[in-house]
């Protein structure tokens, strides 16, 4: 329970034409502060300002993201209520917010639009990219470990890019789905897997992971694999994968640690540099997963700006597999 003093203070820091549109656009997601400042067309200073007085209050949260920083209404603790009842009070058709959400719609969607530009550009050389940052074979073998040996009914891979996940764990599965919103990048992927002879047990989907086109309850294994620092809002994401992902069965993470490695924002469209353990695991819990666990690959030798650590995180939905897989590949083909 809020005592007064905390009460008076939130309603304080609400109480302000700027601060309740920012306080409704951050309900919708995280968002940083250059995005605010276009969205509402005010002055850096003067957003950063009503930020803080809003966290100050404790009304919303602050992430560091390196030199960036993103901010969300605050989901847990006593003040959840009320600044739910505040956000249930008011009229998302008021033309004011209905303009602010437009526009922040435009803002996610052009960040999104250089993510893919990036990918349009870099399909070819997308593997040895990724190879720069850590040692593949060793990420690899700890993915072998986390997703386990199987057999799977289903495997999904989401935002799936080169299709090297597909054509890892394909064999794992009786049905492998790859979804990604990029074309250039799934038309790479199909031809990797045409060579690798998996065209006939793997499906490609044009999709989008923040809206995956996949029933509930229906993957054994779901694997996101260096996709989240590339996400505007990487929760609505780990929320799809949750609905997805069938009782007992296990989401496999993939990404970067935190770091201090501007330049790939700029260079490579990261939009976040990397993710704690406890960030991933409170997302991953607030999505309703449990038996969440999470193990650093640091690079070897110096430690040096040239490297970046690899995070390898996994969760289990609760509940009992609704029945087992069986050994035996299916041989029909499955169009990709």
């Amino acid at each position: 329970m809020l005592d007064q003093r905390s009460v008076v203070a939130m309603l304080k820091a609400v109480a302000e034409p700027t601060r309740l549109r920012l306080l409704v656009l951050l309900a919708e997601g995280e968002l940083n502060v250059k995005d605010l400042t276009r969205i509402l067309g005010q002055s850096q200073p003067r957003i950063s300002r009503h930020l803080k007085l809003m966290a100050e209050a404790g009304l919303i949260e602050r992430i560091a993201d390196g030199s960036w920083a993103y901010f969300q209404v605050v989901d847990h603790g006593a003040a959840t209520a009320l600044v739910r009842g505040l956000l249930d009070a008011i009229n998302p058709a008021d033309p004011a917010f209905d303009r602010d959400r437009k526009r922040a719609d435009t803002v996610k969607r052009e960040r999104e639009q250089a993510a893919q530009a990036y990918f349009r550009d870099h399909a070819a050389e997308w593997d040895r990219i990724r190879a720069l940052h850590v040692d593949e074979a060793d990420v690899e073998a700890a993915l072998k470990t986390a997703v386990g040996p199987g057999p799977y009914h289903l495997l999904v891979d989401l935002g799936t890019g080169t299709g090297r996940m597909l054509e890892l764990f394909a064999e794992r599965a009786e049905r492998a789905v790859g979804f990604d919103i990029n074309h250039s990048m799934l038309a790479y992927a199909r031809g990797r897997l045409e060579r690798a002879g998996l065209s006939s047990v793997v499906a490609l989907r044009h999709g989008d992971l923040y809206e995956v086109a996949q029933a509930d309850n229906s993957a054994d294994v779901v694997i996101i694999h260096q996709v989240l620092h590339f996400l505007a809002d990487p929760q609505p994401a780990l929320r799809e994968a949750a609905r997805i992902l069938a009782p007992g069965g296990r989401l496999v993470i993939v990404d970067f640690a935190p770091h201090k490695m501007e330049f790939l924002r700029e260079q490579h469209a990261h939009e976040r540099l990397g993710f704690s353990s406890e960030q991933l695991t409170e997302w991953l819990v607030g999505e309703g997963l449990g038996n969440v666990a999470a193990k650093s690959l640091a690079p070897a030798g110096d430690l040096s700006d040239s490297k970046l650590t690899v995070i390898v995180c996994t969760a289990t939905k609760p509940g009992t597999p609704a029945r087992a897989a069986t050994t035996s590949r299916p041989k029909k083909r499955v169009e990709a």
